[in-house]
């Protein structure tokens, strides 16, 4: 293999993956995804959407999932600084509704596997970001899911910056709590 390094989490199925990087005088070349190390790695997963965002310092997207046509996830940032995090949704895992973190950075080039069935989100740390990630199955607007960035259920520790005002979607203000999710 020799690509990727990847790092397993203390919460199973998470993966932070980091690639080999190539540089020289002219800058750096890398490969940020290649089917067969992936799946050497442990993740053979076929991704089929590839999707990028950009946002500004004190963005905070989520935490969001879909329903029924849960997908799994691969995040990595382009340009600028996140933290990412995802949070363990499936029913009966022992680790359900604990919460792991990342730095993502054009810097240290990290990408993120997420498997199906977490909630994700990230909060912009530099002035500006943007944000890729290849997901297993298609954005479908009304299957859409989410949970309270804060909830105090979960505690996630959000890296937030002494006088960084937060910007929220609506809807991110007004998901419910981890609790909201038990049938």
């Amino acid at each position: 293999m020799g690509k990727i390094t990847v790092e397993t989490c203390e919460i199973e199925g998470l993966k932070v993956i980091t690639p080999q990087v190539h540089t020289d005088e002219r800058g750096y070349f890398y490969e940020s995804y290649q089917y067969e190390d992936y799946k050497a790695a442990g993740i053979p997963e076929v991704f089929v959407q590839d999707n990028q965002s950009a946002s500004r310092r004190g963005v905070l997207r989520g935490l969001h999932f879909q329903k029924q046509f849960a997908q799994d996830k691969l995040v990595r940032v382009i340009r600028g600084e996140v933290f990412d995090v995802a949070v363990d949704i499936r029913e009966g895992s022992a680790t359900y509704g604990k919460w792991f973190g990342v730095l993502l950075s054009e810097e240290n080039k990290k990408q993120f596997f997420i498997p199906r069935n977490f909630a994700h989100g990230f909060l912009v740390l530099s002035d500006y970001a943007e944000f890729c990630y290849k997901v297993t199955d298609f954005y479908h607007p009304n299957d859409e899911g989410g949970i309270l960035y804060n909830d105090p259920a979960i505690g996630i520790e959000w890296p937030i910056p002494e006088g960084m005002e937060l910007i929220l979607a609506e809807k991110d203000k007004n998901w419910g709590g981890i609790g909201s999710l038990k049938k």
